[in-house]
């Protein structure tokens, strides 16, 4: 397995192919992508295939990713939905 570029870990979310979202954390969210794709990343998204990444924020330590993906999963859909456009405004 290759090491990962950087020391940054992600938060990110997919979008699934029955259009619910999927929060998680790694360190290379392509591969990562690429798993949950041929079904061996998660259970959830194994049978709501196919997945899209459509968010991503980088933290510096593992502790932070863990945090903000506990927030991002406590947050209604809406307010996840809302999070990505605002993002997708500013890019």
């Amino acid at each position: 397995m290759k090491k990962p570029l950087s020391n940054l870990w992600f938060v990110y979310i997919l979008r699934c192919g029955d259009g619910s979202l999927y929060t998680g954390i790694t360190k290379d969210v392509q591969r990562r992508s690429q798993q949950h794709n041929s079904g061996t990343a998660s259970r959830y998204t194994r049978s709501r295939r196919p997945v899209r990444v459509i968010w991503k924020e980088s933290q510096p330590t593992q502790s932070t990713a863990l945090k903000r993906e506990a927030a991002i999963k406590a947050m209604a859909r809406v307010q996840k939905l809302a999070m990505i456009r605002l993002r997708k405004k500013a890019a």
